[in-house]
């Protein structure tokens, strides 16, 4: 079979990558979706009560729209703000659902490895031609499969981050497993005995720990007993807080804003400037270690400190991925926590995610690698982009069709470029602000991951 005729393989089948599959269909170019869990975003009913803080204009590809439409498919209120479980069920399984999408999807089917047919990654002859083969494990075991090109919009939310300081497990973080969470668990809801009365510990900076708070907040007024503390590396909290008012996100402003109300009102008990080096499990509780300092002992502790992305099943392929960001090299600088932790970043597609080895992506989530600012609008716009380029329409591709919102905690840089404007300013489609928030928005996506930037209940 020529190289031309074999599928584009897609790795998860969340949010993002069930777009990516609609856009390759919309082109006549046949997908294969491999997805490992039991359900296409599979991984949205572990923080399915969490409502987003982006609204549902902004959750929805269009051409995912286009394919349901197709069906009867009544689109959800443009302003509302869907939870996980509303994501899920109003868009991502409908959407699977559709024939020419179900037909191309394989559930639980985990990828393995990827790498190129005969070639491992030291083999230069014969490379640039060879088909990319992809080692999937599903119902029937074991098998190989020949494609044109590769989209991993496998997420991170299977790799959350260490609550140790050094990225690394704190001395004594593994021993008291039992006890520590990664994420946003349901404190409020199905798992409210496990918190209910008793000492919390929420690690973390970002959205995903306001949301573990405001539950936890909430779950002390029905169990006065219940101890909410917060621990965050930083020692100012205005950057964290973000934009209130200003942000173009409503409801990622007021996320901070109830946060702020809660610490004010002394429901939160925060330490600043902690970093983690070791916990120790005692009788008395878990007790954690920051520079010399201890911190009150707890019984149960919450890793909100964002994800990672697993590369190992790419480890055979040439890529080109930033130290640091662990993002592709090319969009890494528009995204480096460092400089950008606002969610606005300049829209990017193909150019920006190519790797050497030519017809691999990762998007999404992942593409964003260990930096926190993802919207799911942007793995949209990344996969339109990435699509065009592999159906050969280059004008597509290059061409930038997003607009994100601001936060409204943006400042200009003295390095910034000529031309970016400030908060206050129109901002051209093109060249979003530069944003100076350290609110990371830090809420798993799907199968795809981490995606979906929720906020807690109104």
């Amino acid at each position: 079979m020529k190289q031309s005729e074999l599928p584009v393989i897609v790795i998860g089948a969340g949010p993002v990558g069930l777009a990516a599959a609609a856009h390759l269909l919309a082109r006549g170019v046949k997908p294969l979706i491999f997805e490992a869990g039991d359900q296409a975003g599979a991984s949205i009913s572990r923080w399915g009560h969490v409502r987003m803080f982006s609204p549902w204009e902004y959750n929805v590809d269009r051409e995912a729209a286009k394919l349901l439409a197709a069906t009867g498919w009544v689109a959800p209120g443009a302003g509302s703000y869907p939870t996980g479980r509303e994501l899920l069920k109003q868009y991502v399984l409908p959407l699977a659902a559709v024939p020419v999408v179900s037909d191309c999807l394989h559930l639980k089917t985990r990828v393995l490895a990827v790498s190129k047919d005969g070639a491992d990654t030291l083999k230069n002859k014969g490379r640039a031609e060879a088909a990319f083969l992809v080692r999937v494990a599903g119902p029937e075991g074991e098998k190989d499969v020949l494609a044109r090109a590769v989209i991993d919009a496998s997420g991170t939310y299977e790799t959350p981050n260490w609550m140790g300081a050094s990225g690394i497990p704190a001395l004594g973080e593994l021993e008291a497993k039992a006890h520590i969470v990664y994420g946003i668990p349901d404190a409020y809801g199905n798992e409210h005995d496990r918190y209910r009365n008793r000492r919390v510990l929420v690690v973390g900076g970002g959205h995903s720990a306001f949301n573990a708070l405001q539950d936890l907040v909430q779950l002390a007024a029905d169990a006065p007993a219940t101890k909410v503390y917060w621990a965050i590396r930083g020692h100012s909290l205005e950057r964290i807080l973000g934009g209130g008012a200003n942000d173009k996100l409503a409801e990622r402003g007021n996320l901070g804003m109830r946060i702020k109300a809660l610490l004010d009102q002394g429901k939160i008990t925060l330490f600043k400037g902690v970093s983690i080096s070791h916990v120790d499990s005692t009788e008395a509780g878990l007790i954690v270690h920051s520079n010399g300092e201890t911190l009150p002992a707890v019984d149960e502790i919450i890793v909100a400190t964002g994800f990672r992305p697993n590369l190992q099943l790419l480890g055979e392929l040439r890529l080109a991925i930033d130290p640091a960001t662990q993002s592709p090299v090319q969009l890494a600088p528009l995204i480096d926590p460092n400089e950008h932790s606002c969610g606005t970043v300049r829209p990017h597609g193909i150019d920006e995610l190519s790797h050497p080895d030519e017809g691999v992506f990762i998007v999404g989530m992942k593409s964003y690698g260990r930096a926190p600012t993802f919207l799911m609008l942007t793995g949209y716009e990344q996969v339109r982009s990435v699509v065009a380029g592999l159906a050969g329409d280059w004008e597509a591709a290059r061409r930038v069709e997003l607009e994100l919102p601001e936060t409204g905690v943006c400042s200009l840089r003295p390095e910034q470029p000529k031309g970016v404007p400030s908060c206050g300013a129109p901002t051209p489609a093109a060249q979003p602000p530069c944003c100076d928030t350290q609110a990371p928005l830090a809420a798993p996506q799907a199968s795809e991951s981490r995606c979906c930037n929720p906020t807690s209940r109104a």
